[in-house]
């Protein structure tokens, strides 16, 4: 037995200490673990009757309960409301209201968003409502903390709206009258200045002038900024409900004087609460008030009052157009360079202006002046309506490549977003932009590819067609240039950790069919296709890749190409050595029977896709059972018979064969499904079948008739030769009566194989009693028997062509009907009788 050596093992002196140090440190962490558990008594206390109901275990917990487990009763407040509304009215939420006296901050915001849901709902009556939870909502909506005063006043807001306007007017409107006083605690007028807004548009202009705008006169005038500048705000909900007469009179007088406020913040307010007013003033109104307003903004935005810049510059689109109509050609072109100034605010000294009196910018201006740039790359579509796209090259082409060169990713990621609508609007000059779309593709932010992708099937279309009114002499004549862009871009993304940016690439490559040639696709992007199934392994990108390959092979037109691929894909996929390959060939089979023709897939994956069912790994089994519906939707009947047998056949093996337990279960289920389902029938296929066997079948009769015909000839001629024979032999030479002989030994034999049995025993007969009965019985049967002899039977007299004849005879036989068999009884009969006369004559 050999030694342990402990060689990777040092139990030094000072390794020993540190282990000791470790371990000290594992029990330091395990001892707030260990004190966090609950005591046997903390758990009694928590323990509650599983007997009692759902109300009696949610107000016993309210009222001997934890925080935490009034909390949860609270949470449930909407489930106890839809299963039991009256007693929960009437015994829990009392218990409520006592307890969010008292109650922290968690059960307050969790009682705001569930009496909100009970309102959603709709579990009660609106009547009922507003009489149970409306008084909660306004005792809480003054709450001391300022997070539950706002989650209360949302809900009360929702609630304004579906109260009607009795309930409001008495319960909300008449105590605002008091709350909104200077007496008031700041929050109280705060909240007094929200609820103005959402009154306004709840009654007539005429209530609202004679009990609302006092108050917001009032509020406009508070001693506190914050007051002011919330009131500023919710001016605009009060022009929308009193109309555009008390607007003009009331509300811009008001917004007037506060755009001249001390504070920044009014100011601010003051100037958006104007833009977004625009449309309710008349063309007075904007170029005598609001207009001059503007003009001081802009002045004061880079001189005094930086504070407005960020939100002017959001605005600005906005508000060229919105005074597009009262603008001189002074002023249009003076705001035009205003714009095209906040567009490269931040960039002079990269750019080499000012070197030497700018100063160092603060983090926090460079952050303002990225936010600048980046709202001007977000009214850069605005400012193309502003200009007029036909001056688009000469006037904002230079703040366009700024923008899109821009070395923030944030304004390059706002210009790839609104790349398309920029696109649209030149229209047929598109063409002009072309460079600044690759310059995105290839972009080194992964972020600005993703938001450029989202409308790129449009871009590129618009960019291939040269707009939506022009024709094909302004079609993108540098289209070489897009090609490895795209490329690039696919690359750069497959490269990256942003599978989900991959595959939303490769979903929009699928445009490419009707963007560029086939040719330009198979070589360059058919192919990469198929190595990303190959070769990646995040399966939503390898799908993406299948389906785009797909649409690719969809539109190839040349047989070669597609041959090529399908062999690949066949080989490579289908009989690949990975399983995993093998099962993205069944995704991309799916993806074949919903691109293309059911033919197609029978024809070229059918039986590969079978073949699987042999598979030696269960999970291709199992997906391949799951596909198995889909592939026999796409067969027809009667062309696609052979592959149903196989497809049956298969079917039978796996429920024969199959070993695993999850992948027979799911062949079971397959094998129900395939039961119900009902395989289409190619209508045109089985007409023309129909025709055909219909036309062979007149064939064969029309010569079965020419038959009878020649047949009744040959027979009639046959008995007229045998009756002379007859005739002659009582006064013809013993040289005639061999001849005679050896004519009847020749008919015999022809007879006992054509005839009835019965006439076998024409031979035992005397010569001319015979020879009379075989004419008469010949003469009989000519039109039934002899129907069916050819001529060369009769030219002829070897035993092997007489036999010939018999298998015509007997086959021929049965395709005769009813009516000639009857005939040919009948005639049967005749000759019978004359036989037995001739006997009776004779003896």
């Amino acid at each position: 037995m050999r030694p342990i050596i402990f060689s990777k093992m040092d139990f030094s002196h000072s390794n020993l200490f540190g282990y000791i140090e470790d371990l000290q440190e594992l029990t330091i962490i395990e001892r707030p673990v260990r004190r966090s558990l609950k005591t046997p008594e903390e758990i009694e206390r928590l323990t509650v009757d599983e007997e009692l109901s759902d109300i009696e275990r949610a107000v016993y917990l309210l009222s001997s309960g934890q925080d935490i487990q009034g909390t949860s009763v609270v949470a449930n407040l909407p489930v106890l409301m839809r299963q039991n509304p009256a007693e929960t009215l009437r015994r829990v939420l009392p218990k409520i209201r006592e307890v969010l006296h008292v109650a922290g901050v968690e059960m307050q915001l969790t009682a705001a968003v569930s009496f909100l849901t009970v309102l959603q709902e709709e579990s009660v009556s609106i009547h009922t409502y507003s009489h149970s939870f409306l008084h909660i909502i306004l005792q809480n909506v003054e709450h001391r903390d300022a997070g539950v005063s706002n989650a209360w006043l949302e809900t009360l807001l929702a609630v304004i709206e579906a109260l009607p306007k009795e309930t409001v007017r008495h319960e909300i409107l008449n105590p605002l009258v008091s709350k909104a006083q200077l007496s008031q605690t700041l929050q109280s007028r705060l909240v007094s200045c929200k609820i103005m807004g959402k009154v306004a548009n709840k009654f007539e202009a005429h209530i609202v002038k004679r009990e609302v705008l006092p108050l917001v006169k009032s509020l406009c005038q508070d001693v506190e900024y914050e007051v002011r500048t919330c009131m500023c705000r919710q001016l605009e909900h009060v022009a929308r409900g009193i109309g555009t007469e008390l607007t003009k009179t009331v509300v811009l007088p008001e917004l007037v004087e506060l755009a001249r406020d001390e504070g920044s913040s009014v100011r601010l307010a003051a100037f958006e609460t104007l833009v977004n007013l625009l449309d309710m003033f008349d063309a007075d109104d904007r170029s005598q008030t609001v207009l001059p307003l503007v003009k001081s903004f802009c002045e004061k935005s880079f001189k005094a009052d930086e504070s407005i810049l960020v939100s002017l510059s959001f605005h600005l689109g906005k508000l060229c157009n919105g005074l597009y109509g009262i603008f001189t050609p002074e002023q249009h072109l003076r705001f035009l360079e205003f714009y095209k100034k906040l567009s490269t605010l931040g960039l002079q000294q990269e750019n080499g202006h000012n070197d030497n009196q700018l100063h160092l910018q603060t983090l926090e201006q460079e952050k303002k002046y990225i936010s600048v740039r980046k709202n001007c790359a977000y009214n850069f579509p605005a400012m193309i309506v502003f200009v007029d796209p036909k001056n688009f090259n000469l006037e904002l082409y230079s703040i366009f490549f700024c923008l899109c060169h821009d070395p923030e990713v944030p304004v390059r990621y706002t210009m790839a977003i609104s790349f398309f609508e920029v696109a649209k609007l030149l229209n047929s000059d598109v063409y002009t932009i072309h460079k600044e779309l690759v310059t995105l593709l290839q972009d080194e932010s992964l972020e600005v590819l993703d938001a450029l992708v989202g409308h790129l099937p449009e871009i590129l279309e618009l960019m291939t067609n040269g707009g939506e009114n022009s024709g094909s002499e302004s079609k993108l004549l540098s289209i070489p240039d897009l090609i490895p862009a795209l490329t690039t871009a696919e690359q750069r993304a497959a490269t990256s950790l942003k599978w989900r940016t991959h595959e939303k690439l490769l979903q929009k490559y699928a445009c490419l069919p009707h963007i560029i040639s086939s040719d330009q696709i198979y070589y360059r992007f058919l192919h990469r296709m198929l190595t990303i199934i190959l070769t990646n392994n995040v399966l939503p990108v390898q799908k993406a890749a299948a389906r785009t390959l797909c649409v690719y092979l969809r539109y190839n037109r040349k047989q070669e190409q597609r041959h090529e691929v399908i062999q690949k894909l066949i080989e490579q996929l289908g009989q690949g050595k990975s399983y995993w390959n093998r099962l993205r060939f069944l995704d991309t089979c799916e993806f074949i029977m919903e691109l293309f023709s059911k033919s197609f897939f029978c024809k070229y994956f059918f039986l590969p896709v079978l073949e699987l069912t042999h598979d030696p790994v269960a999970n291709v089994r199992m997906k391949l059972c799951c596909l198995l519906p889909k592939v026999k939707s796409t067969l027809k009947i009667p062309t696609d018979k052979h592959l149903l047998q196989q497809l049956e056949l298969c079917i039978r093996k796996l429920l024969c064969q199959e070993k695993d337990k999850d992948v027979l279960t799911i062949v079971k289920r397959t094998v129900l499904e395939l039961d119900r389902m009902e395989i289409s029938v190619d209508a045109e296929q089985l007409e023309k079948e129909k025709q055909k066997n219909e036309g062979r079948s007149t064939n064969i009769n029309d010569k079965m008739l020419e038959k009878k015909r020649r047949d009744s000839k040959t027979s009639s001629v046959l008995a007229k030769s045998i009756n002379l024979s007859v005739s002659g032999s009582s006064s013809g030479t013993s040289a005639g009566k061999e001849e005679k002989k050896s004519k009847l030994v020749r008919s015999q034999s022809f007879s006992t194989q054509v005839l009835h049995p019965k006439y076998s025993n024409i031979d035992k007969c005397p010569n001319k009693s015979s020879a009379t009965a075989y004419s008469s019985s010949v003469s009989g049967m000519g039109k039934s028997c002899m129907l069916s002899f050819s001529d060369d039977s009769f030219r002829t007299h070897s035993s092997g062509n007489s036999g010939n004849a018999a298998f015509t005879s007997s086959s021929s036989r049965n395709l005769f009907n009813s009516a000639d068999q009857k005939n040919s009884g009948n005639k049967e009969s005749q000759s019978r009788k004359m036989s037995i006369k001739n006997r009776k004559s004779n003896s």
